[in-house]
């Protein structure tokens, strides 16, 4: 029998149901679920194009500008604002006693501990990531995908670094406390929120091909089984912020040693 734990009860009288899907429906409008709208758009963009998805790309941290400092300052000003969605559901679930934010799976507690599950996750699906993108490309059902398409600046790396923080951020702040918080409150059982939650993380990838969605909803699967079974969210801010930052910094290295998998010329 699967032991599933869940963070304490977000705070307050709960509010109608109705009330909760317009918040929900709101909080997901202000970023990932805007990205998924605009990924499923970019999917059937590229699907209905003349190219070939193998020989397609995309770059997930594009400069902004060809004048150095407005090139820091948009990226800078693109990450604050991309966590304005995480504050908005840090304010709908904060306690008046603590853990403030319980509710999400954060105590501020096995610090460590946690950290070192984080670690042992990066192993568990960054090996096999790459793996699932190496024969998708072979495949031809992932897009070419440049992680770090800023020029080579002071600032590049370090703001590689804090993307790398924000989409860990972002990412499962929403998906996996906000949302199983929420959806636990209208009632969904464990396994309804795994699979839509998993399904939901899949769909914002989808701009990278169709292989990208199969590629996280694995990983959205197992962090939704684990999260459920642990209640804490800060394992997995630690493995995603680990996986994309080696993907992010790494690119350069993995881009020369294989050339024709990230769509460059030999």
């Amino acid at each position: 029998m699967i032991a599933w734990v869940a963070p304490p009860a977000p705070p307050g009288p709960t509010p109608s149901r109705a009330r909760i899907w317009w918040e929900i429906a709101i909080v997901l409008a202000l970023g990932l679920g805007q990205s998924a709208v605009y990924a499923i758009v970019a999917l059937a963009y590229r699907v209905t194009s003349e190219v070939p998805l193998a020989d397609q790309s995309t770059t997930l941290n594009p400069s902004r500008s060809d004048r150095e400092i407005f090139d820091l300052i948009y990226n800078l000003l693109s990450l604050a604002f991309a966590i304005v969605p995480v504050l908005l559901v840090c304010f709908l679930l904060w306690a008046p006693r603590r853990p403030r934010l319980g509710a999400l799976g954060l105590d501020g507690t096995r610090r460590l501990r946690d950290t070192g599950w984080g670690v042992l996750l990066v192993a568990a699906i960054g090996i096999p990531g790459i793996a699932l993108y190496l024969g998708g490309r072979a495949a031809g059902v992932f897009v070419a995908v440049n992680p770090g398409g800023l020029a080579d600046y002071w600032w590049t790396i370090p703001v590689l670094l804090l993307s790398a923080a924000r989409a860990a951020i972002q990412e499962e702040f929403v998906v996996l406390g906000y949302l199983f918080a929420r959806l636990r409150q209208l009632g969904w059982g464990n396994w309804p929120i795994i699979l839509a939650t998993s399904v939901f993380r899949a769909s914002y990838h989808l701009y990278q091909g169709p292989g990208a969605f199969v590629g996280n909803l694995l990983m959205g699967l197992l962090f939704g089984f684990l999260f459920a079974r642990r209640g804490r969210l800060l394992p997995f801010l630690v493995a995603h912020f680990l996986i994309d930052a080696a993907t992010f910094v790494g690119y350069p290295w993995a881009a020369a040693m294989w050339p024709q998998l990230f769509g460059l010329p030999g």
